[in-house]
C-alpha cells in the first residue's frame, strides 16, 4: 500500500473537511497516480468528492465503522482488521491511501512509499499528516521539482519506507 497527500509546511492536510488548497497539477497528478487503481478512504472522505460519488476509474473502498452508511460505487470494509482480506481481489493494482487524517494515521504502518505534494505555505488546517521528515521509519526518496500555480509553491515529492 501506497499513501498519496497534500500537505502544508506544518504536514496540515484540510480544513472543516476540504482541502487546504486546490492546485490543478496537483489533481492531475493524483488522477494520473491512481486512474486504473484502487484507493482507501474514510467516508468523511468520499463525501468530499463532487456530489459525494465515488471517483470515476477506481476501485473505492471506503472504511466506515457505520454498517448502516450507504453509498454506490464503493466497496466497503467495516472493520480496519478485514481491510488484507478486502484488499485481496485486487493485489494486481496498486494500492493508495487516500485520507483522511484517521485514515492515514491508522494505515502509514503498512505502506510502503508516500507521494506527498508539499505546498509552500502554512494554513489554518484542523486535520495533519504525520511528519515524514521527522519520522525515522521514513526518508525523502525524491525530491520533486519547485513548481508554481497562481503563486502557490509545490513539489511531488516521494517518500519510502527504510
Amino acid at each position: 500500500m501506497d499513501i498519496i497527500v497534500a500537505v502544508d509546511e506544518k504536514w496540515g492536510i484540510g480544513k472543516d473537511g476540504d482541502l487546504l488548497q486546490r492546485i490543478s497539477a496537483d489533481m492531475k497528478y493524483f488522477r494520473q497516480k491512481t486512474t486504473g487503481n484502487v484507493l482507501v478512504m474514510g467516508r468523511k472522505t468520499l463525501e468530499s468528492f463532487p456530489n459525494k460519488k465515488p471517483l470515476p476509474n477506481r476501485v473505492n473502498i471506503v472504511l466506515t465503522t457505520n454498517k448502516d452508511y450507504e453509498a454506490e460505487g464503493v466497496v466497503f470494509c467495516h472493520d480496519i482488521t478485514d481491510l488484507p482480506e478486502v484488499l485481496k481481489p485486487y493485489e494486481d493494482k496498486q494500492i493508495f491511501v487516500a485520507g483522511g487524517g484517521t485514515i492515514y494515521k491508522q494505515l502509514l504502518s503498512l505502506c510502503e512509499k508516500a507521494y506527498v505534494t508539499k505546498i509552500y505555505n502554512t494554513y489554518a488546517a484542523d486535520t495533519v499528516f504525520p511528519n515524514l521528515d521527522e519520522n525515522p521509519a521514513w526518508e525523502l526518496a525524491e525530491k520533486g521539482e519547485l513548481q508554481e500555480e497562481n503563486g502557490v509553491k509545490f513539489s511531488f515529492d516521494v517518500y519510502k519506507k527504510k
